[in-house]
Parts: structure tokens; sequence; C-alpha cells
């Protein structure tokens, strides 16, 4: 179950909402139509696709990052991508849900 929720979403463990009301930053990684067609208030978009490119601005935030897409599997590379960089990152899993989880 562990690797399916690291897949999927944070797992039980992760309190989105309060890492949210810490500072945590939302970037969703899904390309920019599809951010377009909907996504979470404040949620910052940089598609997977140009992550790497983006990884020292993303450094320059200082924060903890939730990463989120539409099911799962690309905010999962995003996190591991971030986590690499030595970024706090967590996989929000899809935004639906997440957005569920921070109300």
């Amino acid at each position: 179950m562990g690797f399916l929720s690291n897949l999927f979403g944070g797992g039980p463990a992760v309190d989105f909402k309060e890492m949210v009301h810490n500072g945590a930053v939302i970037i969703d990684v899904r390309t920019p139509d599809e951010f377009k067609s909907g996504h979470i208030p404040q949620s910052q978009n940089i598609p997977l696709q140009i992550l790497q490119q983006k990884i020292n601005d993303v450094k320059k935030k200082n924060k903890p990052v939730i990463a989120c897409c539409a099911s799962g599997g690309r905010s999962s590379m995003a996190t591991t991508m971030l986590q690499n960089a030595g970024i706090e990152a967590v996989n929000g899993g899809g935004w639906h849900s997440l957005q569920s989880k921070l109300r």
C-alpha cells in the first residue's frame, strides 16, 4: 500500500491542509490547457515537461511543495524530481482529490 499511496497521493500521514496553512506551495504539473480547464486556487502551473528547467525558481521559494496533476502519475515523477533537487516535496495526487483534502 505504501508504494501506491506514494504514487497516487501522499497517503494518510500527510496533512495537506496543514502543509498549505504552514506555507507549502502547490505545483500543478499538468499541461497549460489542462490547468486552464480547472485547478486549485493559488496553485502554480509548471508542466512536468519543463519542471527540471524551473527547479531553481522553485528552490528560491524555500517552501515545501505539494505536487498535483490529473491522477497522481505525473505528480509522482515531479515529487521525485523535486526531492532529488533537495526540495521538500510530497505527491498530492490528482488535483480534484487534493482540492477536497484542503477543505
